[in-house]
């Protein structure tokens, strides 16, 4: 057992406890799909101990910042147990991820470890894959629905809660107007964390959709027109880590002094934390969603382990501030924060 594995063990003794409580690794190769449609951006880790397994991992991810290391904490779990991971990235689009769990399905997947961005279209498609047999984990967004699927639990954090600890930070630093600024629509997980923020802040939150991450132009340029249009906006919580940063350079371009908040990490953000242009970030620890879904569905699979008893496991929030940045920053030059 690597040393890095028995660490794993360790994590996983923990995470037991606190759920019964309440509330090095082989090399990896890329399998790129065939197709250029749905099967673009499949992934697989070779197998070498853990049997003749196979999870498929489908999330709304598009690759970027945030899901990259996701990705990262799925591929070095199935190194460390020798199993198959196969990434489907979804890129925002539910329906491509319906198809993508129904393709699973009917490949006789061992497990499914899938986001829960739009319920109402995926929620059916996955209580199929569990009358299947197949055991599901919902990751990262889902924390209100995987009871309803029968997923054996949630990896993640509830993002209300998130929102709640923002709400408090603004209240801290007597911001008085808050915009939570959204980069997708339709994302429940994200509407959750602005209605966090209006439950715990004091003031008023205009939430609005300011423009994708593949456009930080237009975002930047909405956030800019948004914040001229209203001088009582002295608040900004980007509510992912590439909009965050737009905030930023639309409030240093129209000379604003505005607190901003944000929501995950890069190296930009968390470089604007540790100069102080930024004063925090929820971290919500995706490296653990992408390793604890696949080493729970191992588990389950090959020990008939449940974690979480019923309730979630939850990697955050957490916050990075001024104060910490510059240790996380090192986390982050490794790839797995």
């Amino acid at each position: 057992m690597t040393k890095k594995f028995r660490w794993l063990a360790a994590l996983l003794a923990i995470v037991l406890f606190a759920a019964s409580c309440g509330d090095d690794s082989d090399d990896t190769t890329d399998d790129a799909g065939d197709d250029a449609g749905d099967d673009a951006g499949d992934e697989a880790v070779d197998q070498t101990q853990g049997g003749d397994l196979t999870f498929h991992i489908i999330t709304h991810s598009d690759d970027g910042p945030f899901w990259s290391v996701v990705k990262r904490g799925a591929e070095a779990a199935a190194a460390d147990l020798g199993v198959t991971v196969v990434w489907k990235p979804g890129v925002n689009d539910a329906n491509v991820m319906v198809q993508d769990i129904e393709a699973a399905v009917s490949e006789g997947t061992n497990g499914i470890g899938a986001s829960l961005p739009d319920p109402a279209a995926l929620v059916g498609p996955l209580q199929d894959a569990v009358a299947n047999g197949i055991p599901v984990i919902t990751l990262n967004s889902g924390s209100n629905d995987y009871q309803d699927i029968g997923a054996l639990t949630h990896v993640g954090q509830t993002e209300v809660v998130a929102g709640n600890g923002a709400g408090l930070r603004f209240n801290a630093a007597g911001a008085t107007k808050v915009l939570c600024a959204q980069q997708e629509q339709g994302n429940v997980g994200l509407t959750e964390r602005c209605d966090g923020l209006a439950e715990s802040f004091d003031g008023e939150v205009v939430t609005a959709f300011m423009g994708l991450d593949a456009d930080t132009a237009e975002q930047q340029n909405t956030i800019n027109a948004t914040l001229a249009a209203d001088p009582d906006i002295d608040g900004i919580l980007g509510v992912g880590p590439v909009i965050t940063m737009s905030a930023l350079r639309a409030a240093e371009d129209l000379g604003r002094d505005v607190t901003i908040g944000g929501f995950d990490m890069t190296p930009d953000l968390l470089a604007a934390i540790e100069a102080g242009d930024v004063a925090f970030t929820v971290d919500q620890q995706q490296y653990l969603q992408g390793y604890l879904t696949v080493l729970f569905l191992y588990l389950n699979v090959t020990n008939q382990n449940t974690v979480g008893g019923g309730l979630p496991v939850l990697t955050g929030p957490g916050f990075v501030t001024p104060d910490n940045a510059a240790a996380v920053v090192a986390l982050s030059e490794q790839g797995t924060r």
